[in-house]
């Protein structure tokens, strides 16, 4: 069965745009480094409902098995990643889910 990995972020307060322009890049470039990622799409939050509670980006990554998903977490592109992303991440909020 196929899995979502939902990630919403916000970034610290502090960082500069070019340097979130490139950790979306970053992120965005994992599909190409880790072939279980199955689908990836991503976005800004657009909502006008003022409900997202300072979470400003929404990634969802798809596997086609939560063994798939669970060899992504510790693969090295993710985990230099994650170290990227670290300095500027204000909050995270991850899900995942069965689709």
């Amino acid at each position: 069965m196929p899995i979502r990995h939902l990630v919403l972020l916000r970034f610290t307060n502090d960082t500069p745009d070019a340097e979130r322009r490139e950790i979306e890049s970053a992120f965005a470039a994992l599909p190409t480094q880790i072939a279980d990622i199955t689908g990836f799409e991503w976005g800004i939050n657009n909502s006008p409902e003022g409900l997202a509670k300072g979470f400003t980006h929404a990634f969802a990554v798809t596997f086609e098995t939560a063994a798939a998903r669970d060899a992504y977490l510790p693969h090295p592109a993710h985990v230099a990643f994650v170290a990227r992303l670290k300095p500027r991440l204000g909050d995270v909020l991850v899900l995942d889910y069965a689709v």
